[in-house]
Parts: C-alpha cells; sequence; structure tokens
C-alpha cells in the first residue's frame, strides 16, 4: 500500500469511526451565519463545538437558580435579556443579599472576546462561568456541589448526554454547556449594522454621526473628532483593549493591575463593546455613570491626571494645545444620536436567548 493510500486509508477509518460514534449520539451543529462584517477573528475552542443541544443544555444552566448556593439567582439574574444581558445596578446583588464588586458587563457578541471581566481575570468564556458559579458575591456554590444539584434532577442527565455523550455532570460540562449558549449572544442588527452591512443607506446626519465617533481630533488641519474610536472602534464597537480612562486620580478599583501585578496597569479596565449602550445604564465598572451625558461629560471635561493615564486620552483635544477633548454641545448630542443607533432590538426579543423555562 502506497504511502498516500494507507493515509487515505487512515482517514476513511476515522471517518467510519466518527459516523458509528454520532450515530450513537446525533450532534446537530447550531445554526449561524457569524456577521460577516464582525470579521473572522474569533475561535470556537476544537474540545467545545456549539450544537444544538448544548445550546439549548447552556441556556437552560444559564437561567437556573439552582446554580447558586441559596437558589437565590441564576446567571439571568445579573445578565438580563431586556437590559441586552446587564441588569441596571450599579452592583449586582448575589447569593444572601450581597452587593459584586463591579458593574455587570453586558453579554454581547463574547464570540470576539479574548479576554474577560473588566479585568481580564478569565482567558475563555468556560473559565468565566465557573469563577461566576464560585464568587462568594456572585453564585457563592462550590462546583462539586452544582456538578451534584444537576445529576439529581432528573430533567439534566439525559440533556447532558445529549450535549456531550455522557450522562455523568461535571464541572468542565457545566462550563462548557454555558459558553455554548453565551457565544451565541450575537447582536449584528442595529441600525448601525445595516449601514455597515449595506442593507440601508446612512442618512446624511448618521453619517456624520459614525465618523465624529470613530474620528481621533487633529486640530491643527481642523479634523474634529470624538475619539471614542480609539478604544471603542472597528465594526464591534471594541478594540477589546484595557484603559486607564482617567476616572480617579487614585484609583479605588485596580483593575488589571490586580491580574498582572503591574503598576503600569492600576485603573486599566476592559473597554467593552457599546452594542445596545441605551439598554445597559448605569456605565462605567462601579456604576458611577447613571446616563450617557454624564459618560460624555467625563470624557469631555473631567478626565483625573492619574499617573498612568492612556496616552490615547492624554494627547486627544479639538483645540490645539488643548486640555480637554473641547467638543461642543452639538457635538455630544451627535455622539448620542450614533449611540442610540447601536440599540438591536431584535436581540433583546430573540426568543432563542430566552427563559426557557418560562411558557412565552
Amino acid at each position: 500500500m502506497h504511502h498516500h493510500q494507507l493515509f487515505t486509508f487512515i482517514a476513511l477509518l476515522a471517518l467510519v469511526g466518527c459516523q458509528s460514534k454520532k450515530d450513537a449520539n446525533p450532534q446537530p451543529a447550531f445554526r449561524f451565519a457569524p456577521p460577516a462584517h464582525f470579521g473572522t477573528r474569533f475561535v470556537i475552542p476544537a474540545d467545545n463545538p456549539i450544537t444544538e443541544a448544548g445550546f439549548e443544555l447552556g441556556r437552560m444552566l444559564f437561567y437556573d437558580k439552582q446554580l447558586s448556593i441559596d437558589q437565590s439567582v441564576s446567571c439571568a439574574s445579573c445578565h438580563q435579556q431586556s437590559k441586552a444581558f446587564a441588569d441596571g445596578r450599579p452592583f449586582s446583588r448575589g447569593v444572601a443579599g450581597a452587593n459584586t464588586k463591579r458593574n455587570s458587563m453586558s453579554i454581547v457578541n463574547l464570540l470576539w472576546v479574548t479576554r474577560f471581566n473588566w479585568d481580564g481575570k478569565a482567558n475563555t468564556i468556560e473559565e468565566q462561568a465557573l469563577l461566576a458559579l464560585q464568587s462568594p458575591t456572585e453564585m457563592g456554590i462550590s462546583l462539586s456541589e452544582a456538578a451534584q444539584r444537576l445529576q439529581n434532577d432528573s430533567r439534566y442527565p439525559a440533556k447532558f448526554r445529549a450535549a456531550f455523550g455522557t450522562e455523568t455532570i461535571t464541572p468542565d460540562l457545566i462550563g462548557k454547556a454555558l459558553a455554548q449558549f453565551e457565544r451565541m449572544l450575537i447582536s449584528s442588527n442595529s441600525r448601525f449594522d445595516k449601514i455597515i452591512k449595506g442593507e440601508v443607506r446612512a442618512t446624511a446626519r448618521e453619517q456624520a454621526a459614525i465618523d465624529l465617533f470613530m474620528t481621533h481630533p487633529v486640530p491643527q488641519i481642523n479634523l474634529r473628532g470624538g475619539n471614542c474610536g480609539d478604544c471603542h472602534g472597528s465594526n464591534l464597537t471594541t478594540l477589546n483593549t484595557f484603559h486607564n480612562t482617567g476616572l480617579d486620580l487614585i484609583p479605588k478599583d485596580l483593575g488589571l493591575a490586580l491580574i498582572t501585578g503591574r503598576l503600569s496597569d492600576q485603573g486599566r479596565f476592559r473597554a467593552p463593546s457599546l452594542r445596545n449602550i441605551t439598554l445597559t445604564a448605569p456605565y462605567m465598572h462601579d456604576g458611577r455613570f447613571n446616563t450617557l451625558e454624564e459618560v460624555l461629560d467625563h470624557y469631555n471635561d473631567h478626565i483625573q491626571p492619574t499617573a498612568n493615564l492612556d496616552p490615547l486620552i492624554i494627547e486627544a483635544s479639538n483645540e490645539v494645545n488643548g486640555k480637554t477633548l473641547g467638543l461642543t454641545p452639538q457635538e455630544k448630542q451627535e455622539l448620542l444620536f450614533f449611540l442610540n443607533m447601536l440599540t438591536d432590538t431584535d436581540f433583546i426579543n430573540d426568543p432563542r436567548f430566552s427563559n426557557p423555562f418560562e411558557r412565552r
């Protein structure tokens, strides 16, 4: 048998092996087309492909309060679909009435994110989900207890078998199922998206607002800009980078530095996606701003000269040698107009993402 024939034969054997396994445990892949305008820089882990059964299991787990120690909260308590999977509070209520230390981020377009939480503590969604379960201010449960509860619930073993080929429920598989559901929380049908996709034509005002948002100001040539795109650029409205945005002279929360231990990372936080931003107030890692107007006022007038303020902010001004960003009241209005273009009503009403325990 020639070398290449041998290779073909082994490949065939492997295929037959897969087929027989597949027949015993059919695994239809989850139907989704990644939005082309978001690009292909994402990875679905080889050991956790997204299937219909895995997605549906993850959706159940996301809404199941059994995964908190006192059965008072689920993932969905802090991540509500109507609020684009945020919760409308500066800090969330975890188990036993405890408050979380940071604001609940909107769970959106995580497929294109590589470091999770405000401080980048988790490198995968699987890891992030299991951190939330164990956090004493979030769900406060040990992973072994979570797995045992599901094992004892007559609904779950068969669903784990359908998703993963085994009825033995483990923390690893709980994380995988939750990650499959969360990876598919894709918001790509706002007015901004429709313009980018070429489905509708931007009005003159819309195009001007997009340009203002994305432009870094160069006052020497009269190029005015909101300077938002330096951190919230691209069609995803985030570059997934970490920044100190001058919220405090001395950061109370050290942010990224808690993970890296580096002085230069003090007060640096992930720039989140601005998708559905009008639905996800209050804003910042500590929910200090109640309105988008307050956020714009901060960036325009109240940046604190903290030790490691982001260079992208330091040298951004609409005035030559200006000390502040220097937007006009009208320009602030146009930036708010742009932010309103990021609301995706299909996403917050999509029945695939809703509570499976409630009859719609």
